[in-house]
């Protein structure tokens, strides 16, 4: 009976500690938390390369760097040399290195070791226990045997190294070598690396001006050992001796600032894990010359107010962010220095100019050498002018880009669509242009709206990437050409499924084409008024804007490899004189454009376009009475307009007058075709065009009225319907309003009448005073042969204030 009782006991203990045992073995599977450390990380953002761009302190206040895979060589070997000799054979802990503690301990009458092997202290490091004890030893213990099961030995030296303290607010490997020596982890020298590893142990020693004896001595009997363990030789220790020990910790890095607020603003608040290490594809070098270059136009802009630049570089190919200064960081906090320009709506002033060209191509409207209209423009009170005030009649449409003219854009936008070419906007991805087209009226051309520098280089973009591949696409376009760039090199996908189509989804490869043709040749006016041409060495297309009240100075350069933009200006938006696209923001682009390497120049697309026969003279299709020149044109070759500039008329035979059959017989003409413009745009064409000849007066035998259908006489000012605003003045009486006409023939005479009063007459130059009062009025206008035009108007009276 009782060795039955015996048994039973026996079986019943056996279970209990069988299920005390089973207990034990998941308490010790599951004690390892899934995630060790859970304190906050600095925001870092490196270059393409894994260099450090800059970093932003963590939550805490502390500058710790999310860790890295792989711990640096140097600092591995010179850590466990001097931390844990043993650390890649034993399981965590260490039994040879606790019976040398336990020993030391008794030996010295207090705690001089602990015996804890890195494993042991990566565990205490996590757990964030301030008191130690004998207990909390244990609990470690049994932690590092759990850990060396889940990591390997690279894994644990990662995650001590990246969050061991080295004094100060500095933790982790990472942000100790670039505060104490300016530099990756990787690049230390063995004297550096012996530093590093011992100051984890005693982190007070590297304060500045205090414990340097101490530091060096314990960094010196670690080099020692290195070489008694046959680690490095004694020529490395003798130098290695030498080096001095750090100063006070260093600034970090902050070549992009602005960039590096922008990717963390569009990460959220959230700043832990893997998510505080952002590449992106800037390259170091270029950026650091891109932040001298603008410090250096800075300081000279500032003379005139002027206290803000920003740059972007791009490479088209990657559509990747090369360079990224979004503001001159030596402007300081009184001048907004901390403002990112890059991604700022700003009026756009003449940087659109270029994408209405292209549209007007694909659409047929013009062709680059079509004649557009550059007169005095009226519409509905808006009243645009070209700078220095100054008109050509009619101008090229490629030269009126180059020069960036202000009225030739209007009418053309005119004649275009308001509404198609917000569209067209809106498919180049400028997303803040985002009000109805009646909002800004034709004003969009010339700064009426507002876009970015970001979106305004990236829109160039992809207008090269377009040119770039449509040879190798077979004549075919990819719709993702006009994706604007990452500002992660993590999230830019390095594969991508191509789907190609035939049609062009924004523009054509034709119309970038011939748009990047008329931006390489940049023409302004020169103080005196005479036209100059801007260029460089180097093959660029390049557009620069000002805006109104000389607010915003633009300039946006593109070469088939690289787009650049620039813009200058203050941040709060003051203006300033002087501060034009050309002057302010045109030199720095090129400087920056001479530190880049200049690639061939964009292939016409072939493919895409054919030889087409235009006007000679006005650059519209051409027709049997035209002279001819060939221009290889794209899609919209074929709803280009046919000439409407060349007539054909009837000279005598002197050829100095024009006859018609009822004053010559047909064997006493002679048929000639003549190039004749309006009369307005010929009042001012043939100031600039001394060869271009007038229509021959009529013969005085030939009778009027029935030889010509070609206007005469044109009313320059005031348009069609005009409502026109005359102040009134102190004395009560309306301002005097000056009336505008051009004559075909300059020597004949016009006679004014206003409301059939007649006013008197003027020749050569038919401008005339007026002060008609309130209300409706008809303006006539009768030369000396019976030929007359009519211009009805309203005078509406202002009081001053």
């Amino acid at each position: 009976m009782l060795k039955k009782t015996f048994h039973f006991f026996f079986k019943i203990h056996r279970k209990k500690t069988f299920f005390f045992g089973l207990l034990l073995l998941v308490a010790y599977l599951f004690c390892l938390p899934g995630q060790l450390f859970r304190t906050p990380l600095s925001m870092v953002l490196e270059d393409r390369e894994g260099l450090l761009l800059g970093a932003r302190i963590a939550a805490d206040g502390q500058w710790r760097f999310p860790g890295t895979d792989q711990v640096p060589e140097r600092f591995a070997t010179a850590l466990t040399t001097f931390e844990d000799r043993r650390f890649y054979q034993h399981p965590g802990i260490d039994p040879v290195g606790i019976a040398r503690a336990i020993q030391q301990n008794f030996k010295n009458k207090k705690i001089v070791s602990g015996g804890s092997t890195l494993t042991m202290q990566t565990i205490r490091m996590s757990r964030n226990k301030k008191r130690r004890s004998v207990f909390q030893k244990i609990i470690e213990a049994i932690l590092a045997t759990r850990m060396e099961l889940t990591y390997s030995k690279s894994e644990i030296l990662s995650l001590y190294a990246a969050n061991a303290p080295f004094g100060g607010n500095v933790v982790g490997l990472n942000a100790a070598s670039w505060r104490y020596y300016g530099k990756q982890p990787d690049q230390l020298s063995w004297a550096e690396a012996a530093t590093l590893a011992v100051l984890p142990n005693s982190p007070g020693l590297i304060h500045p001006g205090r414990n340097r004896a101490a530091l060096r001595a314990k960094r010196n009997r670690l080099l020692e050992r290195l070489v008694a363990d046959g680690k490095i030789d004694a020529q490395t220790l003798e130098l290695s001796l030498l080096e001095p020990l750090p100063e006070k910790p260093l600034p970090l890095p902050d070549l992009t600032p602005h960039l590096l607020e922008e990717i963390r603003q569009q990460n959220g608040p959230k700043n832990e894990g893997l998510y505080s290490r952002k590449k992106s594809a800037i390259d170091r070098e270029l950026q650091k010359q891109v932040n001298d270059l603008l410090k250096r136009h800075q300081q000279h802009l500032s003379g005139n107010g002027i206290q803000n630049l920003a740059a972007l570089v791009l490479d088209v190919e990657k559509n990747e962010i090369l360079a990224y200064t979004g503001n001159v960081s030596d402007a300081g906090k009184n001048h907004q220095s901390a403002v990112n320009i890059i991604p700022a709506p700003r009026s756009t002033g003449s940087i659109l100019k270029p994408f209405l060209y292209g549209f007007a191509l694909d659409d047929g409207l013009i062709a680059p050498t079509t004649l557009l209209s550059d007169v005095p423009l009226y519409l509905n009170g808006y009243r645009p002018e070209n700078y220095h005030q100054s008109y050509d009649g009619m101008v090229p449409a490629k030269r009126a880009l180059a020069r960036s003219l202000n009225v030739p854009m209007v009418r053309l936008l005119q004649d275009y669509g308001l509404e198609k070419f917000h569209f067209g906007l809106q498919q180049l991805n400028l997303s803040t242009i985002d009000q109805t087209p009646s909002h800004y009226g034709l004003t969009l051309i010339l700064g009426g709206a507002e876009s970015s520098l970001w979106e305004i280089s990236n829109a160039y973009a992809g207008m090269a990437r377009t040119l770039n591949h449509f040879q190798p696409n077979d004549g075919q376009y990819d719709p993702m050409d006009f994706q604007s760039a990452a500002l992660e090199l993590s999230s830019v996908p390095k594969t991508k499924t191509v789907y190609l189509q035939k049609e062009a989804p924004v523009l054509s490869a034709a119309a970038c084409w011939h748009t990047f043709e008329a931006m390489r040749s940049v023409e302004r006016p020169n103080s005196e008024g005479e036209w100059e041409r801007f260029g460089s060495g180097k093959k660029i297309a390049w557009k620069t804007g000002t805006s109104f009240g000389f607010r915003d100075a633009w300039a946006v350069g593109v070469t088939p490899r690289y787009v650049v933009g620039v813009w200058a200006g203050n941040a709060d938006g003051e203006g300033r004189p002087g501060l034009v696209g050309v002057k302010a923001a045109g030199p720095v682009l090129f400087d920056i454009f001479a530190l880049l390497k200049s690639p061939v120049w964009f292939s016409p697309p072939r493919d895409e376009m054919r030889e087409t026969a235009l006007c000679q003279q006005s650059g519209l299709g051409a027709l049997r009475n035209c002279p001819v020149d060939t221009l290889w044109l794209g899609p919209g070759r074929e709803r280009l307009e046919s000439c409407r500039f060349h007539q054909q008329i009837y000279l005598d035979e002197t050829e100095q007058y024009r006859v018609n059959s009822d004053c010559r017989s047909p064997r006493e003409m002679y048929r000639a075709n003549w190039f004749v413009l309006p009369p307005i745009e010929e009042f001012y064409y043939r100031n600039h065009h001394p060869a271009y000849r007038p229509l021959p007066p009529i013969h005085p035998d030939c009778p009027m009225g029935q030889h010509t259908n070609t206007a005469q006489i044109q009313l320059i000012y005031p348009p069609a319907g005009a409502k026109i605003m005359v102040p009134i003045n102190l004395d009560g009486k309306l301002s005097n309003t000056i009336f505008r006409a051009t004559h075909r023939d300059p020597s004949k005479k016009i006679f004014w009448h206003l409301n059939q009063t007649y006013l008197g007459s003027t020749e050569d130059f038919h401008e005339l005073a007026l002060n008609p009062p309130p209300g409706k009025h008809t303006l006539t206008l009768v030369d000396e042969t019976g030929e007359q035009t009519e211009r009805a108007f309203e005078i509406i009276g202002l009081k001053e204030d």
